[in-house]
C-alpha cells in the first residue's frame, strides 16, 4: 500500500488492545429495565396520546413503525423494552448508529458495557478492547463477503457462536434477527471504537452499512400511513431518514401521510413555529429533518421532551393499554 505525500497516514497495525473482561463497566445486564416488572415513571406530554393512537392505527393497517435511536437508549438499560416492542409487533424496524451496535454487542458477550472514558482517554486505552474489535470486525468482514447488511452480519455472528454470547437474549440486534425485524446501523467512519482496532476493514463497514441504508430506504418507501420515531439521535438518524425519504419520493412512492416523533432532552418550545438561522435551535437536526420537513405535505410531527428511561417505558405501556382496551371492547 502506498501513502500519498500530501496525505500521510498513521497505520493502525501496532495498536495495543486489551481484554474487555478486565474492564469496569458502567452499564450491566443486572441494571436493565424489564417490562411488567420495573416501575414506570410518571411522564406525559401534550400530543402523546395522539401519537400512541397513530402507532396503533399504523400497525392495525400493517404499516411500518420505525424506531431510530442513539446509543444512550441501550446505555440507559432499555434493551428489553425494545425487544418487547418488536416481539409484540409494535415496532417493525430498528435503526441506530455504530455506538448502538457496539453497546448492544458488548452486553451480549460481556454482560456489561460503557467504560469510564475520562480516565481511559488519558493513557490511550479508551476503546482498545480486543474482543469487541476483533469479533465485530470479523463479523462485518464476513457480512461484506456474504452481501448482507451490518446489523444482520453481527446477528449471524452471534448465532454462529452462542457460547461466546451468554446474554444474547437481551441483545436487540440479535433478537431483531430472530424475529425477522430489520435492524440497520448507519455508520460514520472514524466515530466508533472498533474503527481503532488493527483488524478494522473500512471497505466492509462501508459495504454492509450501505446495504443497511438500502434496507431502511425500502422501509421508508412503505411509510405512508406509518410512523417514524427517533430517540436521542441528533445527527445520524435525522440525516439518514431525510435522505431515505427523498429517495422514496424520487422513485414515486407515496410517503406523505406519515407521522413522525422525536424524543430528546432538548426543549424546543414551540417546535412548529418558524425559526431563523440566528437561533441556535435552528441547527438542531431532528427539528427540521424529523418533526417539520417530512410532514410538510401531510401527516404530523411531534417533539417530546424527556429522559429515555421515562419516555420508552411510557410508550410501551400506553401502547399495551391501548391494545388491551380495544381487545376488551370487541
Amino acid at each position: 500500500m502506498t501513502t500519498s505525500a500530501c496525505n500521510p497516514r498513521l497505520p493502525l497495525t501496532d495498536i495495543k488492545t486489551y481484554s474487555a473482561r478486565d474492564r469496569v463497566n458502567l452499564v450491566t445486564v443486572d441494571t436493565l429495565l424489564t417490562p411488567g416488572i420495573s416501575k414506570v415513571p410518571a411522564w406525559d406530554a401534550e400530543g402523546f396520546d395522539t401519537l400512541v393512537d397513530r402507532i396503533r392505527q399504523a400497525r392495525s393497517k400493517n404499516r411500518p413503525v420505525i424506531l431510530s435511536m442513539g446509543a444512550h437508549v441501550i446505555k440507559g438499560g432499555l434493551s428489553r423494552y425494545l425487544i418487547a416492542l418488536m416481539r409484540e409487533g409494535l415496532v417493525t424496524h430498528i435503526a441506530g448508529n455504530g455506538a448502538c451496535s457496539i453497546h448492544d454487542f458488548e452486553l451480549a458477550y460481556l454482560g456489561g458495557t460503557s467504560e469510564d472514558v475520562p480516565t481511559a482517554i488519558e493513557d490511550g486505552s479508551f476503546g482498545m478492547w480486543e474482543e469487541t474489535g476483533k469479533w465485530m470486525n470479523k463479523a462485518i468482514a464476513q457480512g461484506g463477503q456474504q452481501d448482507i447488511g451490518y446489523g444482520e452480519a453481527l446477528a449471524r455472528y452471534i448465532a454462529a457462536h452462542p457460547e461466546r454470547f451468554p446474554y444474547r437474549d437481551d441483545c436487540v440486534l440479535y433478537q431483531a434477527y430472530q424475529l425477522s425485524v430489520p435492524a440497520t446501523y448507519h455508520i460514520a467512519l472514524g466515530t466508533d471504537i472498533i474503527h481503532q482496532h488493527p483488524t478494522v476493514d473500512f471497505a466492509a463497514i462501508g459495504k454492509t452499512s450501505g446495504i443497511d441504508f438500502e434496507t431502511i430506504c425500502h422501509t421508508v418507501s412503505q411509510l405512508d400511513g406509518g410512523v417514524y420515531l427517533n430517540f436521542g439521535s441528533s445527527v445520524i438518524g435525522p440525516e439518514v431518514f431525510l435522505k431515505a425519504l427523498s429517495i422514496s419520493r424520487n422513485l414515486g412512492f407515496e410517503t406523505f401521510a406519515i407521522t413522525t416523533a422525536n424524543f430528546d432532552l432538548v426543549d424546543l418550545g414551540d417546535f412548529r413555529a418558524p425559526i431563523g438561522g440566528s437561533d441556535p435551535l435552528y441547527y438542531y437536526r431532528p427539528r427540521k429533518n424529523i418533526v417539520n420537513r417530512p410532514v410538510s405535505c401531510g401527516g404530523a410531527g411531534w417533539h417530546f421532551v424527556g429522559d429515555h428511561r421515562e419516555t420508552i417505558p411510557n410508550l410501551y405501556h400506553a401502547l399495551k393499554n391501548s391494545l388491551s382496551t380495544i381487545a376488551h371492547n370487541k
